[in-house]
């Protein structure tokens, strides 16, 4: 190891080792590391050319892998190679590991569910590709002047990205615009903008290094990249006009859509990504099949979310224009392939794109869905149509253009079944299934929280990392009194590390000895960050009051980001930092009380917060909530849940057990015989003094002096429009937080359940997940086992 990285130092990076930056070392360990993965990578494509196995195809706008040294490392087997060859080459392995940025190509849960699933996916030798953007700036930089939100370009590519190859030969033409002839039966599109998708490919090897797969990333050029002509003529604009305008398209994820231009460039990258994704599967497919009607059985095609519902309409123009099938018959090959996970409920975030857009950027993919939407009312007269009031609806196309369509969790599954799609349902009962969402215990356990992986691998030996389902091995401990003080010590100093990090990153001094009490997701309103610090003030409120009473010590502590034009979300963001500038400067609660909002949550973030977590928030309001992901790594690592009965929350309070989760709230039908009911909220609020207090301070503008009136629309909000239930919810969390603190108080009892969370945990692993996506979805299996003649 030691020599293969001081080789990269020389003749990769030019550098020699007196003169080497941490930078240099840290590319220097990346690229033998890489060395590394590149065998099983080539044998596992190999293998599965061989076997003739079916291929899974995971299209996804986002794949949040966050850094990938450690990860490597660990699924290698060589992480504590790669620490003593640092060590013995003067490098500290922990300075070398945070220098990598994190690979900003995502936004929050669906974009780590991809990587989970990633991980899984070459964990069990399921031969698979994943496909998305190469995006030159992820989700934006966050930091907070005066409270505020401020947003910058992410540049995670500023820097090379160690453990991409970059595929020159691997191009596609992807059109835009123009018009359709139609003659003797046959459609012919003639575009009138054309960009190139090549191709960077990045090797994924699952748990000890037994297999790769690949996630190939589009990266968006023009097809003619310089203008001589109008340079000469000094117009130097001009002469790379069109480069700009193709790298537009891989520029940046989830560019602000409020406007028109916005909406043309998301519907764009949608297309773009998609699209060089059919054509690139479909190559490989006709390398070893003649007949395009096999592809249903060497093919897998899920679509994460409504993002590439496209790919729908791009199949059947294929097979048709293409390879001349008629359209019904490619609308049936193309279904038979095509699966979708839907993520939300929320009717904003089910996407729909206005008819004239559409038509005018992919025309004759609107002549497609308009076929495809009357072969559906013909066949099932009544059908939700896909084409609305001028809209066309992505949900309703992808769900049509599926033969499966899986819900992430129970409790959404069935939602989905009883509102969003309630009509396609009851026409097509057996196309909903559930496949409840799951984590990789790679990165979310043995990479992230050392300290209580070696313990759990001391007591029940190593095979829990690739099967998650021994941890309930663990429950036979939670008896065991030494074994409860190594778990407790364990946490103990995940929080001393997150304090130390605290207190460099805010300059905000926190005790260890406190509740760690967090919520890092996307800031939205469904999620309640908003409720979180109504509570917070109200318990600060109750300390300042009974100044003497025997409190619990808490720390809270938020993470996450606003979307650009989220108005109310940034509302809530500067509330946390105002009120959190208040608390953690009164003396009179400073050793019971601190507000803390690291700006720029992202995985490596969350990599520190989740293993030094004592309580996990995960309060959305009943229904809203398709799955989490986050509800699952904070449990898996000891943190115990207050929530309510939402997404994934239900199974897993199923899991370890009602008396180990601090439950709370409205029923989901609850939240909706609620909303019928007029003036509920001014209701809720008149019969909570605690809340109505509070809600009057903020008003007032405790919390902003300088601004009195600054959160008075915000405060609005919950009197006359509070659709999530804030109000109606806030007593019954106020009470469920005041068990906690009671709970915490007794230190063994909380230990012992936090050890129960761990342990109960086995069940949500992503390589279960994927193991039922490749059962009842897929038809897909591991090649792994058989090829290379390895155990499964």
């Amino acid at each position: 190891m030691k020599s293969e990285i001081l080789r990269h130092l020389s003749y990769s990076l030019g550098k020699d080792a007196p003169h080497a930056s941490t930078y240099d070392w840290r590319m220097a360990l990346s690229l033998t590391l890489r060395d590394r993965i590149v065998d099983p990578w080539f044998e596992s494509t190999r293998a599965t050319y061989q076997s003739g196995v079916k291929r899974v195809y995971y299209l996804s706008m986002e794949f949040l892998i966050g850094r990938m040294i450690e990860d490597m490392a660990a699924n290698l087997g060589l992480t504590k190679v790669v620490q003593e060859a640092l060590a013995e080459l003067g490098q500290d392995a922990a300075i070398i590991f945070h220098d990598e940025p994190d690979a900003a190509l995502g936004n929050g849960g669906l974009g780590r569910l991809a990587a989970c699933f990633m991980d899984s996916l070459a964990t069990l030798g399921i031969p698979a590709y994943g496909y998305g953007i190469r995006y030159e700036h992820g989700l934006f930089e966050q930091s907070f002047l005066e409270g505020r939100q401020i947003e910058k370009a992410e540049t995670w590519l500023s820097q090379r990205f160690a453990w991409e190859f970059e595929r020159p030969e691997v191009r596609y033409r992807i059109a835009f615009g123009g018009y359709v002839d139609h003659h003797d039966g046959k459609a012919e599109w003639h575009p009138s903008d054309i960009v190139v998708a090549q191709a960077f490919d990045t090797p994924v090897v699952g748990w000890q290094g037994k297999w790769g797969n690949t996630l190939r990333l589009w990266s968006a050029q023009p097809e003619n990249e310089f203008d001589l002509e109008s340079f000469n003529r000094g117009d130097y604009l001009a002469a790379s006009r069109s480069e700009a305008l193709a790298r537009t398209i891989s520029r940046v994820l989830y560019p602000d859509d409020t406007t028109d231009a916005g909406k043309e460039l998301r519907l764009k990258q949608e297309y773009f990504f998609t699209a060089a994704s059919i054509q690139d599967l479909l190559r490989r497919f006709l390398t070893d099949h003649d007949d395009i009607h096999e592809l249903p059985n060497a093919v897998a095609i899920q679509l994460n979310d409504t993002h590439p519902a496209i790919a729908g309409p791009e199949l059947v123009r294929i097979l048709a224009d293409d390879h001349g099938l008629p359209l019904d018959e490619a609308i049936t090959l193309a279904r038979r392939c095509l699966g979708y996970t839907n993520h939300t409920l929320l009717p904003e975030a089910l996407e729909s794109w206005h008819e004239g857009l559409l038509g005018r950027v992919l025309p004759r993919h609107l002549e497609i869905i308009r076929v495809i939407d009357d072969l559906q009312q013909q066949q099932y007269p009544g059908c939700p149509r896909i084409l609305q009031h001028g809209e066309v609806r992505m949900g309703e196309l992808a769900f049509i253009m599926a033969h499966k369509v899986n819900g992430v969790s129970a409790l959404h599954t069935e939602l989905v079944k009883d509102t969003v799609f309630a009509d396609l349902h009851r026409i097509h009962p057996s196309r909903i299934v559930n496949q409840t969402n799951g984590i990789t215990p790679r990165r979310w356990l043995h990479t992230c929280n050392p300290n209580l992986s070696d313990l759990i691998t001391r007591e029940i030996g190593d095979g829990w990392v690739a099967n998650l389902e021994q941890l309930k091995l663990l429950k036979e401990r939670s008896g065991d009194r030494a074994f409860l003080n190594d778990f407790q010590a364990a946490k103990r100093q995940n929080k001393e590390r997150l304090a130390n990090w605290i207190a460099d990153k805010c300059g905000v001094h926190v005790d260890p000895d406190a509740m760690f009490d967090v919520q890092i997701k996307r800031i939205h309103e469904y999620k309640r960050q908003f409720m979180n610090i109504l509570e917070t003030i109200a318990l600060w409120n109750e300390m300042r009051d009974n100044p003497n009473k025997d409190w619990t010590p808490r720390v809270k502590i938020f993470g996450g980001k606003a979307a650009r034009g989220y108005d109310v979300a940034k509302q809530i963001v500067r509330l946390i930092n105002d009120v959190a500038k208040i608390i953690n400067a009164d003396p009179t609660t400073s050793d019971l009380l601190k507000v803390v909002f690291p700006p720029n949550y992202n995985v490596t973030m969350a990599e520190g917060l989740i293993p030094a977590a004592d309580l996990s928030e995960q309060i959305s309001t009943a229904g809203k909530e398709a799955s989490g992901t986050g509800n699952m790594k904070f449990a898996l690592n000891g943190a115990l849940t207050i929530g309510t009965l939402d997404g994934a929350n239900v199974e897993i309070r199923e899991h370890v057990g009602s008396d180990n989760f601090f439950l709370f709230g409205l029923t989901a039908s609850e939240v909706m015989e609620r909303r019928t009911q007029h003036g509920y909220a001014r209701a809720a609020i008149a019969a909570s003094p605690r809340l109505e207090r509070v809600l009057g301070q903020i008003f007032d503008g405790r919390f902003s002096p300088e601004e009195t009136g600054r959160y008075h629309a915000l405060i609005g909000t919950l009197y006359d429009h509070d659709y999530f239930l804030v109000t109606c919810d806030f007593d019954s969390y106020f009470d469920a937080q005041r068990r906690a603190d009671e709970a915490y108080r007794n230190t063994d009892g909380w230990t012992a359940m936090a050890l129960r969370n761990t342990a109960s945990m086995g069940w949500f692993s992503s390589d279960r997940t994927t193991k039922g996506y490749a059962r009842d979805i897929w038809q897909a299996e591991s090649a792994e086992p058989t090829v290379l003649g390895k155990t499964a």
